[in-house]
């Protein structure tokens, strides 16, 4: 038995270290945290001193009964967890669940995972840091009574299944707020100048009026000034500049730029980057620090000096602008300079080549750049043209890596002629085109999480799961905005004459951003309303200081969750009983039929329109919007449309066809068929010729194409790419076949290969009882039987499992779902 015991966090990071210790140490996983707060109650003393009731999961027991009896026969425990706040509680929990000795338990952190840095750990070992553990505590338990206490106030006055979060609706509100004022927005017009010259040499570039014309009648006028022009350079000016490199990532800077450069989500990030440092490939990810070690710079200068010469190479520190942040830690960078690239998983190895070029671009020299401005002045006028352009002297840290942007209206300059004063330039063209100016731009995740540190909102490691949450609550989506066409009128100057055409552009288009939905936008403002103080900027940022007061001694984090509590709870208890229910309802007008309300709310199943109010002696009339209307957006000849909904077509085939808006979309019926529309396509103006011609399509597609063992074979396009479908088995078509032209052979093979796949995921099979045991996502295993299905954790060894102890854990499960059977019948009743 070995005499060290080191617990990590992961089973990755478990096999990376294990390679760098002798047969002395045992490395083992705890799988992330032992212990939590309970799921099904609050778990904190809020009448006393708030102290935190932690209790082990079901699918942790295992894990702790192992790492006890592991523990008792080691003469020392090492818990190397990670080096934040969050690692230090599981060390913490650890030390506590599993009742460890303290004089022979050590706690070692390291921010990379090479030889060096363990071996360095395992030379200075330190005890749990009360401190971080406190702050994480504060974080955990504060955050537990928000969402505890104002979800059931939500559920109660908006809507049920809600929740609110301290961190999660300010990110909402955040982005609603931008919607607005998107919405609101009044676009202004005006002339933008453009024009074409030549030099003697006939060399042409372009140049532009620094000023618009708000007026179509001013640039008019300006052009036909320009018609019989003379023009020539009345100034030229040449400067030298420079152009410094980024600093190395954070957290933040890594989730912004991954996502502007790889079209990483935040999440996606934050995973690829959790395996390359398990892997001992980059430092620890969860950091607001963008120093570099002496280290690091001095292999980052010696890699540089290597590859691109010493001319190249300019070592330098930086200093972090975040609020609170942690300097003592490392930015991310990769643990060997060396290693430019990784023959990793592609999603992996692309962020790895990423981080390494900003980590050594960092330490690489100034890029040299000659700017040159050129002044173009006419005899005609008193207007002056300019043009820009710039040409790189010395790449420096450009050979390698040049920093990502935001900003979509950004020029990029580029060369310009040689050119000298007084010389005579001939013009090609100037244009005046009417542009408009834009809203605020909605929100990427990356611009999303820029914003959140900038107020100081949240810490690093908060961001992935804070906009993961608020997309799968619903509060906001990922945008389909298709914008509209709008005109817009462009005069050119052109060998002495102006021609005058009107163009087209597609305006408020929207791809990816995120966008609130109506659920978003109702709970955002309930909760401004009636929790202000909690969904202030200043509060949560406020707050986030007083956790890292707590973190380094300065304050008791008990202290501070009873003066927040104090001002909080009674808030909550009044708003429970005061505060009227919020449906986010807009009255549209009136039904030219009947003369009763027309209005939009939040209704029990989504968004609806609705025809009268419950005052009214008949019940009132209910549509559903359909997936793309809002409930602040939708007009009322948008809404009384909704009315005309299902519309009957005619009869085909002796079956009734009608169309109608579903939950997905509208979409064709055809007896016990349903055929969706194309995307966009407004119901009401499908006919019964065009309702024809999707049915058919529809049999077509759904006629088999295909008979293996005497089943029929089929083929469509779903929500995940096309697929297959035999012996109600659907299997996907990956890029290998061509999916148009499956032959049988392809059908074959691929039908063969799924039934292969399902037989090696069944572990344990016994027949007789319909009982078996597959594998799962993450190495985890299933129990099924029928519908049932209980999920095992990755510790329990199923090949060890007995029919006895699977039947056990099914009918554990089976009561559950009949007891909350029970609870709705009695409910309706």
């Amino acid at each position: 038995m070995a005499k060290n015991l080191v617990i990590v966090e992961s089973p990755a990071k478990a096999k990376t270290i294990e390679k760098f210790l002798g047969k002395d140490f045992k490395v083992e996983s705890s799988y992330g945290h032992i212990s939590d707060l309970p799921s099904k109650e609050l778990g904190v003393d809020v009448e006393g001193d708030f102290k935190p009731v932690y209790e082990v999961s079901k699918d942790k027991k295992a894990v702790v009964k192992k790492l006890k009896e592991l523990a008792k026969k080691a003469e020392y425990v090492w818990l190397a967890s990670d080096e934040d706040r969050e690692g230090e509680a599981i060390a913490w929990h650890l030390f506590e669940t599993l009742d460890l000795d303290k004089d022979k338990t050590k706690r070692i952190v390291f921010h990379e995972i090479t030889k060096t840095a363990i071996q360095k750990a395992i030379e200075n070992p330190r005890g749990i840091d009360y401190d971080l553990v406190d702050a994480q505590q504060a974080r955990r338990v504060l955050d537990r009574i928000v969402g505890y206490e104002i979800s059931p106030v939500l559920w109660r006055k908006v809507k049920g299944g809600l929740s609110a979060g301290r961190v999660q609706s300010v990110s909402v509100r955040l982005i609603v707020e931008r919607e607005r004022e998107i919405q609101d927005f009044k676009p202004e017009a005006s002339y933008r100048i453009d024009a074409e010259f030549s030099n003697e040499e006939g060399q042409t570039f372009k140049a532009k009026l620094p000023k618009n014309f708000s007026t179509r009648e001013e640039a008019e006028k300006f052009l036909e000034q320009n018609a019989k022009a003379e023009f020539k350079v009345s100034d030229l000016q040449k400067k030298p500049a420079k152009k410094s490199p980024a600093a190395p990532f954070t957290t933040s800077t890594l989730q912004q730029e991954a996502s502007r450069k790889l079209y990483f989500s935040v999440s996606k990030t934050m995973a690829a980057a959790q395996r390359l440092y398990e892997a001992g490939l980059i430092t620890y990810m969860r950091t607001d620090s963008v120093n570099l070690s002496d280290e690091a710079r001095q292999g980052a200068k010696k890699e540089i000096e290597k590859a691109f010469g010493s001319k190249y190479s300019k070592p330098r520190n930086y200093k972090g602008k975040a609020k609170g942040a942690q300097e003592a830690h490392e930015a991310i960078r990769p643990t060997n300079f060396a290693t430019h690239s990784v023959t990793i998983d592609r999603d992996q190895a692309r962020l790895y080549e990423l981080i390494w070029k900003r980590a050594i671009a960092s330490q690489m020299s100034e890029a040299e750049l000659e700017r040159t401005n050129v002044r173009i002045s006419a005899n005609t006028h008193d207007e002056t043209f300019t043009a820009n352009g710039e040409v790189i002297t010395f790449d420096g840290f450009l050979k390698v890596y040049l920093e990502g942007t935001d900003d979509e209206d950004v020029e990029q300059d580029g060369m310009l002629p040689a050119m000298r004063v007084n010389e005579t330039l001939l013009n090609k063209y100037i244009s005046a085109t009417q542009r408009y100016t834009r809203p605020p731009a909605r929100y990427t995740e990356a611009s999303l999480v820029k914003k959140l540190e900038e107020l100081g909102i949240g810490r690093p490691s908060t961001y992935a799961p804070t906009i993961s949450t608020i997309q799968n609550r619903n509060y906001i989506e990922k945008g389909s905005v298709e914008g509209e066409e709008r005109a817009y009128v462009q005069m050119i100057l052109k060998k002495g004459a102006v021609k005058t055409k009107t163009l087209t552009e597609k305006v408020g288009s929207d791809k990816g951003k995120l966008v609130p939905t109506d659920i978003g936008m109702i709970v955002t403002d309930f909760l401004v309303n009636h929790f202000d103080a909690i969904l202030d900027y200043n509060f949560t940022a406020k707050v986030e200081e007083d956790f890292d007061n707590i973190a380094e001694g300065k304050e008791d984090w008990k202290k501070m969750m009873k003066t927040f509590y104090k001002g909080f709870h009674p808030i909550v208890e009044d708003v429970q009983e005061n505060a009227d229910r919020e449906t986010g309802e807009r009255v549209l007008g009136k039904d030219p039929e009947t003369g009763k309300q027309v209005s939009v709310r939040l209704g029990k199943f989504g968004p609806m329109v609705q025809i009268g109010t419950v005052d009214d002696e008949e019940k009132p009339q209910f549509a559903s919007l359909s997936p793309d209307q809002q409930l602040n957006t939708i007009t009322y000849e948008e809404a009384m449309d909704l009315f005309k909904l299902p519309k009957e077509l005619g009869t085909y085939e002796g079956e009734t066809v009608e169309v109608n808006n579903g939950r997905y979309g509208p979409y064709v019926r055809f007896g016990k068929k349903f055929v969706s529309l194309p995307k966009g396509t407004d119901p009401l103006s499908v006919d019964f010729e065009e309702a024809k011609e999707l049915i058919e399509e529809k049999k077509k597609a759904d006629a088999p194409i295909y008979m293996y063992n005497e089943k029929p074979v089929q083929k469509g396009k779903g929500r995940f790419g096309p697929y297959i479908k035999w012996n109600n088995m659907f299997i996907n078509v990956n890029k290998k076949y061509d999916w148009d032209n499956l032959s049988d052979d392809d059908i074959v093979e691929l039908i063969e290969d799924k039934i292969q796949k399902e037989k090696e995921k069944i572990v344990q099979d016994w027949k007789e009882e319909g009982i078996r045991i597959e594998k799962a996502r993450w190495g985890r295993h299933n129990i099924i039987k029928g519908k049932t299905k209980v999920e095992l954790a990755k510790t329990v060894d199923v090949s060890k499992m007995t029919l006895e102890k699977a039947q056990a854990l099914l009918e554990a499960k089976a009561p559950k779902k009949k007891t909350s059977k029970k609870r709705k019948t009695s409910k309706k009743k």
